[in-house]
C-alpha cells in the first residue's frame, strides 16, 4: 500500500514553488509600489519648495514671525506633510509643528547650505530640507532654512488599495491554478498509475510467460513508454530463465573438470612452496639493506629540515627589510608632496605681493588726495576744477584697486583649492577644464619667467567625480618635469594637453616639444628615485608618484613615448566616476 502518492508529492512540490514565487512577486510589487510612492512624495516635497520658499523667505527677511507661522501651518495642513521646522539665519527655530526629528542633532546650529534628503528608519520619518535665499540688490543672502517631514504611514495610506488589489489578484490566480492542477494530475497521472500498479501486482513470477500489462491508452507518453519497457522486461526474463536451465547443465559438466584440475594444482603448489621459502630468505636480506638505507635517508632529511629552517629565518629578515624600505619610500613621497606644496606657496606669495602692493599704493594716494580735498573744503578754497580732478583721480585709483584686488582674490582662491586638493584624496565633482586651468594658474609663478606656452583642449561640459587632489598632483608633476627637464636649454617650449570624453572613460594626451629622453632612460622613467638631475636636487619621485596616482588612486593606466630631441608624450586613461578614493601606495 502506498504511504504517499507520487502524483500528490509532485503536485505539492509544484504548488509550493508556485506559492513561493507568487509570494515573492507580490512582495516585490508591494515594495516597488512603496518605493515609487515614497519617491513621488519626495518629489512633491521638492515642488513645495518652489511654491512656498518665496513667501517664507520674504516673511523671515521682514521679521514677520506671524506670517511665517501661518505659512508653516498652511504647509502642515497638506495631507502628505507630517511636520515642519522653520529656522532663521542664526539657526534658531521659528516654528516647529507636527512630527519631526531633532534638527540640532542633524545639523547642530549650522544652516543647511543646499537641498538634502533626510531619512530616519526607526521612527519612519523622512523629509526634505532646503535653504531660504533672499536676493536683494543683486546679492543672495541665506535667511534661514526649512525642513519638511513625511512618514511611512502616509506612504502606506496611499498604496493600501493597490496592496489589497495585488493580494486579491494573487489569491484568485492561485485558487484557479490549484483546481486546474488537481484535475490535470488526476486524469493524466493518478488514475493511469493506479491502473498500472494493479496490473503489476497481479503478475505471478512462476507463470510469467505471456503476462503483459496494458494501461488502456494509445497516446505515447511516459506511462506508455513504461508499459512497453515493462513488457520487454517480461520477455527478457522469460528468455533468461530458459538460458539459466541450459547454463545449469553446463555448470555440472564444468564442476567435474574443475575437480580434476584442482588435483593438478595441489601438486604444483607443493612444488612451488619450496621455491617460495628460498625467496623469503632473499627478501629478509633485502629488508635489512633497506633499513640501513632508511637510516641514512633520515639523517639527510634532518639536515635538510635544519637548512630549511635557516632559510625561513633569512626570509623573515628580508621581508622585514622590504617593509622598512616601503615605509621609507612612503616618507620620501610625502616629503616630495610637501616640498611641491611649499614651492607652490612661495610662488603664489610672490605673485600676490604685486597686486597687493599696487592696491596699497593706490589706497595711500587716494587717502592723500582725500585729505587735501577735505582741507580745501574746510578752508572754503575748493574749486570745481579741483573737485573734478579729485573725481578723475579717485576713479582711476578705485579702478586700479578693483583690478588688482580681483587679481589677488583669483590667485588666493585658486591656490587655496589646489593646496587643499593636494593635501587630500577626497572625491568631489569638478569641471575638468576649469580645474585644469586653476592648476596651470597656480604654476604661473614658475611659467611667467619663461616664454613657454601651455595649450589646453578639453570639452567645456566635462564634469567628473574623482579625487581632485590626484588630478592636481599629476598635472603639476608633468608640467614641472617638462619645465625642469624637457625644456632645459629650450627658449620657447610648447605643452599640448588634449582631453577626450570616451564614453565611460577619460583619455588624456600630454605632449611637449622638449628634449625628450633616450630609450634606456625611457624604460626607467617610472622607477622610484630615477632622475637625471640628482646633482641639482632632483628626487626622482615625480613620475613614480604620477604612476601610482593614475593606476591606484584613479584606477586607470598611463603610457609614455619619446624620442631624443622630439619631445615626450604621456597617454593617460581612467574611468569618469569614482565613489571612494583608493590607497595611493601598496
Amino acid at each position: 500500500m502506498l504511504q504517499k502518492s507520487l502524483s500528490k508529492k509532485l503536485l505539492t512540490n509544484v504548488l509550493s514553488v508556485y506559492f513561493l514565487l507568487t509570494f515573492v512577486v507580490t512582495c516585490g510589487q508591494v515594495v516597488a509600489e512603496y518605493v515609487n510612492t515614497k519617491d513621488y512624495i519626495r518629489n512633491e516635497l521638492t515642488m513645495l519648495q518652489k511654491t512656498f520658499s518665496r513667501s517664507l523667505t520674504r516673511a523671515i527677511w521682514e521679521l514677520n514671525t506671524k506670517q511665517t507661522v501661518t505659512t508653516a501651518e498652511g504647509l502642515l495642513a497638506i495631507p502628505m506633510i507630517e511636520g515642519i521646522i522653520v529656522r532663521d539665519d542664526s539657526g534658531e527655530i521659528i516654528s516647529q509643528l507636527g512630527r519631526s526629528l531633532d534638527i540640532h542633532e542633524l545639523y547642530s546650529q549650522q544652516l543647511v547650505q543646499e537641498e538634502a534628503i533626510i531619512e530616519d528608519t526607526p521612527s519612519g520619518l523622512f523629509g526634505y530640507t532646503f535653504p531660504l535665499i533672499f536676493e536683494f540688490s543683486g546679492r543672495a543672502t541665506q535667511v534661514g532654512d526649512v525642513t519638511l517631514f513625511s512618514s511611512r504611514d502616509v506612504v502606506f495610506s496611499r498604496i493600501m488599495i493597490s496592496i489589497y488589489f495585488l493580494i486579491g489578484n494573487a489569491m484568485i490566480k492561485t485558487t484557479f491554478l490549484i483546481i486546474l492542477f488537481l484535475i490535470a494530475f488526476r486524469r493524466l497521472l493518478t488514475e493511469p498509475l493506479t491502473d498500472l500498479t494493479d496490473q503489476i501486482e497481479e503478475i505471478e513470477l512462476d507463470d510469467i510467460d505471456g503476462r503483459k500489462i496494458d494501461i488502456g491508452t494509445t497516446e505515447r507518453n511516459e506511462l506508455k513508454v513504461m508499459e512497453e519497457a515493462f513488457n520487454k522486461l517480461i520477455d527478457k526474463v522469460s528468455e533468461y530463465r530458459k538460458q539459466l536451465d541450459q547454463t545449469q547443465k553446463e555448470l555440472l559438466i564444468s564442476n567435474e573438470k574443475l575437480d580434476q584440475h584442482n588435483l593438478q594444482l595441489e601438486q604444483e603448489v607443493a612444488r612451488k612452496t619450496s621455491n617460495l621459502s628460498q625467496a623469503m630468505m632473499d627478501l629478509q636480506q633485502q629488508k635489512y639493506e633497506l633499513e640501513k638505507q632508511k637510516l641514512t635517508l633520515t639523517e639527510e632529511v634532518d639536515l635538510r629540515s635544519q637548512t630549511e629552517q635557516e632559510l625561513l629565518t633569512k626570509q623573515k629578515e628580508l621581508e622585514r627589510y622590504v617593509d622598512e624600505l616601503n615605509m621609507a619610500q612612503e616618507r620620501l613621497v610625502g616629503s616630495e608632496k610637501m616640498a611641491a606644496l611649499g614651492g607652490l606657496v612661495a610662488g603664489i606669495t610672490h605673485d600676490i605681493n604685486t597686486p597687493v602692493g599696487i592696491g596699497v599704493t593706490a589706497t595711500s594716494f587716494l587717502q592723500e588726495r582725500l585729505n587735501k580735498l577735505e582741507a580745501a573744503y574746510k578752508d572754503k578754497t575748493l574749486s570745481p576744477k579741483a573737485l573734478e580732478e579729485f573725481i578723475n583721480e579717485a576713479k582711476q585709483s578705485t579702478s586700479l584697486l578693483t583690478t588688482n584686488l580681483d587679481r589677488a582674490s583669483e590667485l588666493v582662491a585658486s591656490f587655496k583649492q589646489i593646496a587643499v586638493d593636494q593635501a587630500s584624496e577626497a572625491v568631489r565633482k569638478i569641471n575638468f577644464k576649469e580645474y585644469l586651468a586653476e592648476v596651470v594658474r597656480s604654476l604661473h609663478p614658475k611659467i611667467k619667467k619663461t616664454k613657454h606656452v601651455i595649450n589646453i583642449d578639453c570639452p567645456e561640459d566635462l564634469i567628473l567625480n574623482l579625487p581632485a587632489g590626484a588630478i592636481s598632483q599629476i598635472f603639476t608633476n608633468l608640467i614641472m618635469n617638462s619645465l625642469i627637464h624637457g625644456f632645459d636649454g629650450v627658449d620657447k617650449g610648447e605643452i599640448d594637453i588634449t582631453i577626450t570624453d570616451d564614453h565611460d572613460d577619460v583619455k588624456i594626451v600630454y605632449k611637449d616639444n622638449g628634449r625628450g629622453v633616450k630609450k634606456a632612460q625611457l624604460e626607467k622613467l617610472f622607477d622610484p628615485f630615477f632622475t637625471t638631475k640628482r646633482d641639482q636636487g632632483g628626487s626622482g619621485l615625480g613620475t613614480h608618484i604620477t604612476l601610482n596616482l593614475v593606476k591606484q588612486t584613479l584606477n586607470g593606466d598611463i603610457e609614455v613615448t619619446s624620442e631624443e630631441g622630439k619631445g615626450l608624450t604621456y597617454y593617460i586613461q581612467f574611468p569618469k566616476d569614482m565613489q571612494a578614493p583608493m590607497t595611493m601606495f601598496n
